[in-house]
C-alpha cells in the first residue's frame, strides 16, 4: 500500500510510519531522562519479547499492565511518527523501544544515566523472520524471492540498514555501565536466569514469586494469546496476519528449514568478512 522507502543518512525507512523530520528530532532534540530504559534491537530479534519482559519487571511481575495496555503504548518505538509523540507524553520511568542504529540514536542518551538493553539474534533467523514479516507488513516492499531477499539483507538494503553495522555499532558500547546485551538464544535457553540478570542490571529487586510470574507471562504462548501483545489489534492496513502471524514461531534455528546449503555458505562467507575483527563470540558462532 505504501511501499516507498526514503533514506535518512544512508539508511532505508518506510514512508508513513517514519519521517525524516521525526528522525531528525529523535537524533538531535529528544530529551532522554536518566530513568529511561531503552529496549533496542535490530528488527526481528526479540523486540516484543523483551518489551514484555521489561513491562513485567516494571510491574513487579503483575501481568495487569501487559493485559490491559497495548505494547506499543507501554514501550513505544520512539523513532516512529506516532511513537515519538507517545514517548513525549509517557510518564517516568519510561520504557522506550527502538530499532535505530547507534549513530542515529538520541545524542542526549550518551551523556545520560539512561539504560539500554540490546538483544541480538542469530542473523540467519533474523533473515527468515524478516522475510515473513515483509510479506505481511504493508509498509515494507514485497520481498521477492527468498534468494533476492537474502542478497538485499546481506547488502543492508532493508529498513534499518545492515545487521552487521547495527550490531557492531551498538556492541561498541559493551563496556559502558548503562549498556546490557543479551542474545535471543540465551533468553530461550534460560529465561529465568536471563530475567534475574536483567533485574540486576536495572537495580530491580524482585522476589522469587515475582520472577516466576515474569517468566510465566513472558512465555511465547502467553504473548501469542494476549491481544495487547500479539499485534492482532493493529490496523489492518498495516498488517495482514492471514499471510503470516506477527508472532510466528518464536524458536531458534528455523533458518535450517529455509536456507539451502549454498545460501547458508554464502551467508557465512559475508558474516566472516564483516565480523573478521569483531572480538565478541555469540552462541551461534559455536555451531
Amino acid at each position: 500500500m505504501f511501499k516507498d522507502y526514503f533514506q535518512y543518512k544512508g539508511i532505508n525507512f518506510p514512508d508513513l510510519i517514519y519521517s525524516p523530520k521525526v528522525l531528525q528530532k529523535v537524533e538531535n532534540n529528544f530529551q532522554v531522562r536518566d530513568d529511561d530504559i531503552f529496549n533496542v534491537t535490530y528488527q526481528k530479534s526479540g523486540t516484543v519479547w523483551m518489551l514484555e519482559i521489561l513491562s513485567l519487571i516494571r510491574s513487579n511481575g503483575d501481568p495487569t499492565w501487559c493485559q490491559t495496555v497495548l505494547n506499543w503504548e507501554r514501550a513505544p518505538w520512539y523513532e516512529t511518527v506516532v511513537g515519538y509523540r507517545k514517548c513525549l507524553k509517557n510518564k517516568s520511568p519510561r520504557l522506550i523501544s527502538s530499532h535505530l542504529p547507534v549513530q542515529l540514536f538520541a545524542k542526549n542518551f550518551f551523556n545520560s544515566k539512561a539504560k539500554v538493553i540490546y538483544t541480538v539474534r542469530n542473523p540467519k533467523d533474523v533473515l527468515v523472520s524478516l522475510y515473513y514479516f515483509a510479506l505481511m507488513f504493508h509498509p515494507y516492499r514485497d520481498p521477492g524471492t527468498f534468494d533476492q531477499f537474502l542478497e538485499g539483507f546481506l547488502k543492508g538494503e532493508v529498513p534499518f540498514g545492515s545487521w552487521f553495522d547495527h550490531v557492531k555499532g551498538w556492541m561498541s558500547l559493551k563496556d559502558k555501565q548503562n549498556f546490557f546485551f543479551i542474545t535471543y538464544e540465551e533468553l530461550q535457553e534460560d529465561l529465568r536466569g536471563s530475567i534475574v540478570r536483567i533485574c540486576d542490571f536495572l537495580g530491580k529487586d524482585l522476589d522469587d514469586a515475582a520472577i516466576d510470574s515474569v517468566v510465566a507471562n513472558a512465555s511465547f504462548e502467553t504473548m501469542k494469546n494476549n491481544k495487547m501483545s500479539n499485534f492482532s489489534l493493529s490496523p489492518r492496513f498495516f498488517m495482514n496476519q492471514k499471510k503470516s502471524a506477527f508472532l510466528r514461531k518464536g524458536i531458534s534455528g528455523d533458518w535450517r528449514n529455509h536456507l539451502t546449503v549454498e545460501q547458508s555458505e554464502r551467508f557465512d562467507q559475508i558474516y566472516q568478512e564483516r565480523l573478521r575483527d569483531f572480538d565478541i563470540t555469540f552462541p551461534w558462532d559455536k555451531e
